[in-house]
């Protein structure tokens, strides 16, 4: 089972820029694939999307690929935010999303040495978040990941 966080937007005032807007339309679901049971990562980058307007859903720990991939066409998401065996599940989530008969853009978190990184990249995740990424890099990174995502 998973857990929807959604940002009330009716709340807020004029002053919230447009882009932000079209954020709030957007679905990102975050999942904690494997077995490493070390969430406080995620569960921070959740909020930092969420607090950016993203409707955010998060699928909780020990994951596979197959259910990260169902409940992301369930969910109909627009993004797909990993963390956990980077180089063994994650190409697998971007295998079952699109034998599903979709292109969601997957993105990575965590401990990702720098050389894993073009390797992910070449197995279609979208952006790799390593420790030390700021709330900004996370949100204009996600963000472009989306765009480029719309335009393909």
């Amino acid at each position: 089972s998973w857990h929807r966080s959604e940002t009330s937007l009716g709340a807020t005032s004029k002053s919230r820029s447009s882009d932000a807007d079209l954020m709030a339309a957007q679905r990102i679901l975050i999942a904690k694939v494997g077995l490493d049971g070390h969430d406080r990562g995620i569960k921070v980058v959740a909020r930092i999307l969420r607090d950016a307007g993203y409707e955010v859903i998060y699928t909780g720990l020990f994951q596979t690929p197959a259910t990260v991939a169902a409940a992301a066409v369930d969910e109909d998401v627009d993004a797909i935010g990993l963390s956990g065996a980077h180089m063994t599940l994650a190409p697998l989530v971007v295998a079952e999303t699109r034998a599903r008969g979709v292109d969601i853009p997957v993105i990575v978190g965590g401990i990702v040495p720098e050389p894993d990184i073009v390797k992910l990249k070449e197995a279609g995740i979208a952006a790799v978040f390593t420790p030390g990424a700021t709330s900004a890099q996370i949100v204009a990174e996600v963000a472009a990941a989306l765009a480029a995502a719309a335009t393909a």
